[in-house]
């Protein structure tokens, strides 16, 4: 078993404090591996390496980024089957959902390596200003923030960490990134495939260890001048309120909802939900968790999502007929469970599933769900949907907005007015038409309004995040 170092500045580390912690399958419990338990001194050598490496990387020209970050690319390709191992032994998700999320990472450093070698500025129009002739020219230039910290949740360890790590880089800043305590090896080896690239000493550094230690030591450095933070709502509300005066994007919380309209394709829609509900065991926050079906329709749309659902197969991430894994830990798994046993305590009914081994819990549909209910409107984070009715298009896209959340939904209909209303009515940053909210291209603008964050993550959109606009006018005197 491999005993991982924190790398600071490109380099491995000891940590400060000496201390070491296991990294365990939540599956059988197994050590797949062990990090370093970072202290504040850690995060000082961090952050002090990351302004000296900044230094060298802003004035490093856009060519020579762009090389090094396709060979990172192209080691990741390489390494694609090891990283889908990590990933699934520390995650718990399927070897399936772990090879396919494996598969993206070398995609997503490309696409963040080119649009990083395109930071267009614009001319300024200045003798459109009254008073002003054509002796003054002015254009605008974009230049990388500095200092970035990346916070990573558990879910995707791989996607998640590089829709961070590739833009920021690939624009000329320096990283600091704090992966998640339960998943820190995939960020590893993600870091090693830019090491090995060639990244230059300082760019960048990975800590690994307790985040309510490091935290906000890290967010609130008034050296750092960017934050970029997948979470939770809660903690994205902290770090607002401590970071200070910098650049935050915080993609947070969602309840995301579905709407299936009576002239949907029902059996279309039941096949999506049951792919959109359900993968990496629900733990996604565009995971298709309420479901708002109009009422004419209930019983069609039941009949055809449930053998779709009861058919996924659950359980061993490593054996190769598994679709869906585990949940994170058996705490995560014995929420979800009594969440569900809440609901159904409080009127709903469980048409299938729920039960509960270990960290594994069966694919759940729970129907006659009140729609203002907490199963409804917080955050589930696991393998079950929650069915509620509406009257008709008006009153499904009320209840699609009832809650403080709005990352992504999805809604099922064949008539163009209904769509039309609900992509212009339904609060949610992203709205999909005919598939469930658990889609995402890596080159699209990604990101939520209301309580599930602020700012947009997508390459090019990270890229936009993690620059800076400078005005540049320079006069010169009238020749005439």
């Amino acid at each position: 078993m491999e005993r991982n170092n924190l790398i600071i500045g490109g380099h491995y580390v000891a940590p400060k404090s000496g201390a070491f912690e296991e990294v365990k399958s939540p599956f059988d419990n197994r050590v797949v591996g062990e990090v370093a338990t970072a202290n504040l001194d850690d995060v000082e050598a961090a952050i002090a390496a990351a302004v000296i490496g900044f230094e060298k990387w802003r004035r490093t020209p856009a060519h020579e980024r762009f090389a090094i970050m396709l060979k990172a690319a192209a080691l990741a390709d390489e390494r694609q089957e090891e990283m889908a191992q990590i990933i699934s032994a520390e995650n718990g998700k399927s070897l399936v959902e772990a090879r396919g999320e494996a598969s993206r990472s070398g995609e997503i450093m490309r696409l963040a390596a080119y649009e990083g070698a395109q930071l267009y500025g614009e001319t300024l129009p200045l003798d459109a200003n009254k008073g002003t002739g054509f002796d003054k020219v002015g254009f605008t230039i974009k230049q990388p923030v500095g200092v970035v910290v990346a916070i990573t949740p558990f879910n995707y360890p791989a996607l998640l960490v590089l829709h961070k790590l590739a833009p920021a880089l690939a624009a000329g800043n320096s990283v600091v990134l704090k992966p998640a305590r339960s998943t820190p090896l995939t960020a590893i080896a993600l870091a090693q495939c830019f090491i090995d690239a060639g990244l230059p000493d300082g760019v960048l550094s990975v800590i690994t260890g307790a985040g309510g230690l490091l935290g906000d030591a890290l967010v609130s450095d008034k050296r750092v001048r960017k934050v970029s933070f997948t979470g939770s709502t809660r903690t994205g509300e902290h770090i607002a309120r401590v970071a200070g005066v910098k650049k935050l994007s915080l993609e947070l919380g969602a309840s995301g909802p579905v709407v299936v309209l009576k002239d949907a394709d029902i059996e279309y829609a039941a096949n999506s939900i049951s792919l959109g509900g359900y993968i990496n065991a629900g733990q996604v926050c565009i995971s298709a968790q309420r479901v708002i079906v109009e009422e004419s329709i209930m019983g069609d749309f039941l009949a055809a999502l449930q053998p779709k659902v009861e058919a996924i197969k659950v359980g061993d991430p490593s054996a190769a007929d598994t679709k869906v894994g585990t949940l994170i830990s058996k705490a995560e798994a014995d929420r979800v469970a009594q969440s569900i046993r809440t609901a159904v305590a409080d009127g709903a009914t469980l048409l299938t599933g729920g039960e509960q081994d270990g960290t594994v819990i069966q694919p759940a549909i729970v129907t006659n769900v009140d729609p203002y209910s907490a199963f409804a409107q917080d955050e589930l984070f696991g393998p079950a949907v929650a069915v509620s009715s509406a009257r008709d298009v008006t009153h499904a896209i009320e209840l699609a907005n009832s809650t403080i959340y709005g990352l992504g939904a999805g809604v099922f209909t064949n008539n163009m007015n209904s769509a039309i209303q609900a992509m212009r009515e339904i609060e949610s940053g992203v709205v999909h038409i005919n598939w469930t909210q658990l889609w995402r291209a890596d080159l699209m603008p990604y990101g939520g309004m209301k309580s599930s964050g602020i700012g947009k993550e997508g390459l090019r959109s990270a890229i936009a995040e993690m620059t800076e606009v400078k005005t540049v006018i320079m006069h010169g005197q009238a020749w005439n």
